[in-house]
């Protein structure tokens, strides 16, 4: 087996930290100067991002254990036209609680400085101001705390590390009934005296509430207001930033002792919340965001072995639900692993349903499809899934035929291609939609959440329209029935913290704001012959997990599938050589890297029950082939210098 630790190399200076300006510091800019005597994590982020978001919660205890020597600066390099505005930020830092200072770095300035390839990477400086790592991905936090505790003694001694307070100031907290909506439910009369209510997750405050028609009048509370797992009573419930919610058909209330399923995102759980009484339980989901148990696991982490407790499957940022009639099951948008997972309340079972796991787009049999971050689900009358495809700015729909399901993309064109265009298939574009609802005529609006907008398609026609625009990022959307028999739009208004009514209009407008595709820098290749290489080492007090041979895995592809003329596909060891096709000159690799490493010291037997864990990275490469080009590509998995 081939050795995949990263020898260590010269030390390189830290670039300076450039950009438009920074968040939570008070108004006060940041300079490596300024840090000199801190351990410094750089963490390159954009908001969009699921895992990027993931790696903000794992960084959580290092930071509270290390407060008064480790700074953590976030570094937001946006993957979208809309992460570039200012006050968008400035809300997605409040949104996820971002407690250590943000700089802005819309022009992907200090990014380039730092070769980032991929969203999260991870950037660490000692004390001295020299990079000592360079990590892609998650799953790093356990070799983190190793390399910092290293860091803090070294430093100490030789009197280079300086403790006390960091330069993080908050911001204000949002006022007001809700903060940061994210989607709402219509409730049935029986569960308010007669009346119209709606469940809406309050998700920066991490709880449901029961709201009358007016949007602002609480009828009552589950959970919150601060995060956590907890079961119980209303009281005493916890979540932590619920999404998606979908009530359980009557025939199955009794059966799952639930009325509401609750996606619960940051727990990694479904959760059950039964209106009546208020009480919350827990339905799947270990909490673990990944299990790595035995070697079927470890090679496809995704792998759920039949007939599990559902309390023991991992599962990855849950974001939305719905009760699907001809799958019998509940399906799960499982952001986290750009897949559909289904959930039998008969059973309890788990199981993927769609999605290889791989992201991006692609269509067919469910079984092979790719989804990206799949955010929002609705099943339409004729039983068909629609899907909000939030990073291929895609609505997706699954249909179920005789022999097998299948996916089809009605609007969207790829990872990196976006817009605000009206028209037919070809030519629409959406930019990162988040909710979906269908309309009495059948055609189905679209919260088109980083355009501000409510968009329509017609299935019948492929035509994509809009219904109305200069929304605060709607994160999702429902059909309200007007007292004469119409209907009107409910839009759940994520950053304006609140649920307004929008009248659909006789005639759609027709937008054309141009076509767009993500502008970060493309990685020249030389073509042909290509040498690719993920560096990765093991951290301090940990080992590879060779138990069922080599725990290191490469999965490879590119769009357009034939840029890859051998050397595409799945298999053991970090270093691959492909062939790549003189005729084409752009492409996107598709890179997934894993390597699975047990607590333990090289050389040594893994200890009974030891710790194991998955570290793991999606490149989604923007190409190009030049002669000055470069024949091996080498990124960093977990690179120490």
């Amino acid at each position: 087996m081939a050795d995949h630790s990263a020898a260590r190399q010269t030390k390189v200076r830290a670039s300076e930290l450039v950009g438009r300006g920074w968040l939570n510091t008070g108004g006060k800019e940041l300079s490596l100067e300024s840090l000199r005597g801190k351990i410094v994590i750089l963490d390159f982020w954009t908001f969009c991002c699921m895992n990027c978001l993931h790696v903000l919660d794992e960084l959580r205890p290092l930071e509270e254990e290390f407060e008064d020597v480790l700074v953590t600066v976030g570094v937001h390099s946006p993957k979208f036209e809309h992460e570039a505005d200012p006050v968008a930020l400035e809300a997605a830092v409040d949104r996820y609680d971002i407690t250590h200072p943000v700089l802005d770095d819309p022009n992907l300035e200090t990014w380039n400085a730092y070769t980032a390839r991929a969203w999260p990477t991870l950037v660490v400086l000692d004390p001295e101001g020299y990079i000592v790592a360079h990590l892609s991905g998650e799953g790093h936090v356990q070799g983190l705390t190793s390399l910092v505790r290293e860091l803090v003694e070294e430093h100490e001694a030789k009197g280079t590390l300086h403790r006390g307070d960091g330069p993080y100031v908050p911001r204000p907290k949002p006022q007001g009934t809700f903060a940061f909506p994210g989607k709402a439910l219509e409730l049935p009369t029986d569960f308010a005296d007669g009346r119209t209510t709606y469940l809406v997750t309050d998700t920066a405050r991490h709880r449901l509430v029961q709201v009358e028609a007016d949007f602002e009048t609480v009828v009552a509370t589950f959970g919150g207001p601060e995060k956590g797992y907890l079961d119980g009573s209303a009281e005493q419930a916890r979540f932590n930033e619920p999404q998606g919610i979908a009530l359980v058909p009557t025939d199955l209330r009794e059966t799952l002792g639930v009325d509401v399923l609750v996606a619960d995102s940051v727990n990694h759980r479904l959760r059950g919340l039964n209106l009546r009484t208020g009480q919350v339980t827990t339905l799947a989901g270990s909490g673990v965001q990944r299990l790595i148990d035995g070697e079927t696991a470890r090679t496809d982490p995704n792998h759920i072995e039949p007939g599990a407790d559902p309390l023991t499957v991992a599962l990855s940022s849950p974001w939305d639900l719905v009760y699907s009639r001809e799958a019998a099951a509940f399906l799960v948008a499982m952001a986290g692993t750009h897949q559909i997972f289904s959930f039998d309340p008969m059973t309890g079972q788990l199981a993927v349903f769609a999605g290889t796991g791989a992201e991006g787009l692609k269509d067919g049999a469910v079984a092979d499809s790719w989804f990206a971050q799949s955010s929002g689900l609705i099943e339409a009358k004729d039983g068909s899934i629609w899907v909000a495809d939030s990073e291929t700015s895609a609505l997706r729909r699954i249909v179920f035929e005789a022999e097998e399901a299948r996916v089809e993309t009605a609007v969207g064109i790829g990872l990196f291609d976006f817009g605000f265009v009206d028209g037919n298939r070809q030519e629409a574009r959406l930019q990162h939609c988040l909710g979906l609802t269908e309309l009495p005529d059948g055609s189905i609006a679209i919260a088109d959440t980083y355009n501000g907008a409510i968009r329509r398609l017609d299935p019948a026609t492929g035509a994509l329209g809009t219904l109305a625009r200069g929304l605060a990022e709607p994160s999702d959307v429902l059909v309200e029935t007007t007292e004469d028999g119409g209907a009107r739009l409910i839009v759940v208004e994520a950053n304006a913290h609140q649920l307004v009514r929008v009248s659909i209009p006789d005639a759609m407008q027709h937008v054309d704001e141009g076509a767009s595709q993500v502008t970060r820098k493309a990685t020249e290749l030389a073509g042909g012959s290509l040498t690719f290489t993920a560096r990765f080492a093991a951290p301090k007090g940990q080992k590879l997990d060779t138990r069922w041979g080599d725990p290191t895995q490469l999965k490879i592809s590119s769009t357009p599938e034939n840029f890859i003329l051998s050397g595409a596909g799945t298999a053991q060891g970090l270093t691959r050589q492909l062939e790549l096709n003189p005729e084409i000159t752009s492409a996107v690799l598709h890179i997934t890297a894993r390597a699975a490493a047990c607590d333990g010291e090289p050389g040594g037997e893994i200890p009974d029950h030891a710790a194991c864990h998955l570290y793991q990275q999606d490149w989604g490469l923007p190409v190009v082939i030049t002669e000055s080009g470069e024949q091996e590509l080498v990124l960093d998995l977990r690179g120490v210098n």
